[in-house]
């Protein structure tokens, strides 16, 4: 169970076998069903979720109603809203599980906790928001100065298997183009190779 997010955690620090025991000790496992809200708007988010199985989406609803696709989040990613997690203010976004989900979970105290008992972990969880905000960063540049050709391309480099696993409505969604337009997109591509 806790494999890949010790090889996720050993690619970031150094933990000696009781720093690790302890990291291990103090994750929460859960077995989520699909289609579960692990986050509603107005809330606040309490959790910080590393992703062992399973395919989670991040959204919000615009002014028009419409739900808006942030992020996906698969095998080996972490899941939350940092702001809301972080200042305990209330989201504005939804997470939902798209599939059967088993997550390792952390709640802000147990995570304070940690960073107490494992300071080492500090540079972990730096070099992890760090790594999000340049792929934030990377995405809103793209989305500005891309075609939606490249960035249902780029989409398609950056999550292969995703395509197969999450309905089509909710990458037009993340691509910020109709589901029309993803399908003549798809089917060009799919002649084109």
């Amino acid at each position: 169970m806790f494999q890949n997010i010790n090889a996720y955690v050993s690619k970031c620090v150094n933990l000696s076998p009781r720093e690790l025991e302890y990291f291990n000790a103090i994750l929460e496992h859960k077995v989520i069903p699909k289609k579960t809200m692990l986050l509603q708007a107005g809330n606040i988010c309490n959790f910080e979720a590393y992703v062992i199985k399973g395919c989670i989406r991040e959204y919000y609803i615009d002014g028009h109603g419409a739900e808006v696709t942030l992020q996906f989040a698969v095998e080996d990613w972490w899941v939350s809203d940092i702001t809301s997690f972080q200042d305990q203010k209330v989201s504005n976004m939804y997470i939902e599980t798209l599939e059967d989900c088993e997550l390792l979970m952390l709640s802000r105290q147990s995570k304070e906790q940690l960073l107490v008992e494992v300071p080492k972990l500090e540079r972990m969880f730096r070099l992890m928001i760090q790594r999000h905000l340049s792929a934030v960063q990377n995405r809103l540049f793209k989305t500005i100065t891309n075609t939606a050709t490249e960035k249902y391309l780029e989409f398609l480099k950056r999550y292969p298997a995703l395509p197969q696993r999450v309905p089509q409505h909710y990458i037009a969604s993340y691509l910020g183009i109709s589901p029309e337009f993803l399908s003549r997109l798809r089917t060009r591509h799919l002649r084109n190779n």
